[in-house]
């Protein structure tokens, strides 16, 4: 495995939230944290990273990512858990690997992402951060 491991969002919300050198990055797209809805870290002091995590879309896998993440201080030398969270827990696991093949560690995924897998019916919504009841708001 390229990564320290997986979390439920319960246990990433409560690892950003009781350890102070931990961060949360948010790897969806501008579209979703605008019209989906973001988590709410304000009560750990803190606000999460927004880093979008598309390496279909370049050369060099990760680079573009990478470098945003180095942006907002998330860096090998920072020290820390980081965890990775996007729509379903697909794309973090990529951008968690990503990290811990640049030094970041120990990073971690997020299971089920913001809004979880498709149900039944092809909806999201039944799992994932907001379903979990943790706190998120609109941007």
């Amino acid at each position: 495995m390229g990564r320290a491991g997986d979390l439920t969002p319960r246990e990433a919300y409560e690892l950003v939230r009781d350890d102070a050198d931990a961060v949360l990055v948010d790897v969806r797209t501008e579209a979703e944290w605008r019209y989906v809805g973001v988590p709410d870290t304000t009560a750990t002091g803190r606000q999460p990273v927004f880093a979008s995590w598309l390496p279909v879309e370049e050369e060099a896998p990760g680079a573009r990512f990478l470098a945003e993440l180095a942006a907002a201080g998330v860096t090998a030398e920072r020290g820390g858990p980081v965890v990775f969270l996007c729509r379903s827990g697909q794309r973090s696991v990529g951008a968690a690997e990503a990290a811990t093949a640049a030094g970041i560690v120990p990073s971690y995924n997020v299971l089920d992402g913001f809004e979880g897998p498709l149900d039944a019916d092809g909806h999201r919504g039944g799992a994932g951060w907001r379903a979990e009841g943790l706190p998120w708001r609109q941007s």
